[in-house]
């Protein structure tokens, strides 16, 4: 019988990320050995090498169970994980992304993992086992490590205290800013509107509902306040007084280039950011939680991937061992080191290198009750569109296109719009 040419191209797609994979630490295959096969996303040589060291650690021990890892090229990743788990068949543990997560589990393709009878549950961190559980209350995952924001900042720019609101920023920001150094390595690039949305929750304070993040409690929407149009207007004032003309369009590597040459003296990113300034050989520089608002409170989402299970897994006891075996503090730890991510383990905050330093900033924003975790509203059928039209916003904005007011009009009436197709 003639095969479709869908089932032909999944069939297809199957064989190829198998040849290029490469096969994991158990590649030869022993007679009578489980062998299961694990499909990573963010894929990068050192990346894949690491979790390659913790696969052989696991095999040896558990000498009964071999593991096979397909590394995708990065680019397609999702799309090729997405393609296999179609199939249904030939894959036991799968790295599932924040953004990944509910399709996943509303497709039906990840088993719930059982977490009353693993003593490790109760070592992860309390943001760990939230976000493990975010999709629809059940454990489709266990993350592996996190990515929060942090100010860094330049001790030799004159900052010997670092700013706690987003108006001590721009005034730090503003005195730095002579001749061709700033203050500030503003985002007006893609992912800029990020950065607008993050100041206008945090002027809207304890009204805003961290599980509904662009809504207050009240129902409306955080654009539709006097404090928004307050903090647009500040973040306007950061740019054109603050930060380098040319930032209008920078991204994620230009305000990272910009802090690490001295051009600016602050930043706001994830900790990937800790690798790189060390590697630039900079000396000078701290770390401090974000900014807050005017009513103290500070907002954001977290970013996290994790390890899960198949639904369709012939061997989900030992996918299963494997993901608990990955998630116990010592090769998460060593897996969050080697990646510049936020660990999961309780005790990490005994560590050296999360407990001092750079690092210390991200644990103490998860201590303060006012840095407030939020759950990004990625459930609404317009989202994609307003991450791609809120960008084109603030350019405009910064450019003189368009006003506060109209800018947060239309933002405003685009997510009322969005609660009426969601409710």
């Amino acid at each position: 019988m003639k095969r479709s040419p869908i089932l032909a191209a999944l069939a297809a797609v199957t064989l190829t990320l198998t040849a290029c994979g490469g096969s994991g630490s158990g590649s030869g295959g022993s007679e009578g050995a489980v062998r299961l096969r694990m499909i990573e996303s963010l894929t990068s040589p050192d990346r894949t090498k690491l979790i390659k060291s913790l696969l052989a650690d696991f095999e040896k021990a558990n000498p009964g169970i071999e593991v096979e890892l397909i590394s995708p090229p990065l680019d397609s990743a999702d799309q090729k994980i997405t393609q296999i788990m179609q199939t249904r068949k030939d894959l036991d543990v799968v790295e599932v992304r924040d953004h990944t997560a509910k399709s996943f589990s509303n497709n039906g393709w990840l088993l719930e993992l059982p977490t009353t009878d693993w003593a490790g549950w109760d070592e992860l961190t309390e943001l760990t086992r939230t976000k493990a559980v975010e999709v629809g209350g059940k454990a489709y995952l266990i993350p592996y490590g996190f990515y929060q924001r942090a100010l860094f900042y330049r001790t030799d720019r004159g900052i010997t205290t670092p700013p706690t609101t987003w108006q001590e920023l721009y005034e730090a920001g503003k005195k730095m800013t002579t001749g061709d150094q700033f203050g500030y390595s503003f985002r007006g690039g893609k992912g800029g509107a990020d950065y607008a949305v993050q100041m206008i929750s945090a002027y809207n304070g304890e009204a805003l509902d961290p599980e509904k993040s662009f809504f207050l409690k009240d129902k409306r929407t955080i654009f539709s306040t006097p404090e928004a149009a307050q903090a647009l207007e500040l973040f306007v004032k950061i740019f054109k007084e603050a930060s380098p003309p040319d930032s209008v369009s920078w991204g994620y590597p230009e305000m990272v280039q910009g802090f690490t040459s001295g051009v600016t003296g602050m930043l706001i990113q994830d900790p990937e950011v800790i690798k790189t300034v060390e590697e630039s050989g900079l000396r000078n520089w701290s770390t401090a939680p974000i900014p807050k608002g005017p009513t103290g409170y500070a907002f954001q989402p977290v970013g996290y991937a994790g390890w899960g299970v198949t639904s369709f897994s012939a061997h989900q006891a030992e996918a299963i061992k494997l993901v608990r075996f990955l998630s116990e503090p010592a090769q998460s730890i060593r897996f969050a080191k080697g990646n510049s991510l936020i660990p999961i383990a309780r005790s990490a905050q005994d560590d050296p290198q999360f407990s001092q330093g750079a690092w210390k900033a991200y644990l103490e924003a998860q201590q303060d009750p006012k840095q407030v975790i939020t759950i990004r509203p990625v459930d609404y059928p317009g989202w994609s569109r307003f991450l791609v039209d809120s960008d084109r916003d603030v350019q405009s904005l910064l450019t003189g296109g368009k006003t506060v007011a109209e800018v947060l009009k239309g933002w405003d009436e685009f997510w009322q719009d969005q609660a009426k197709k969601v409710s």
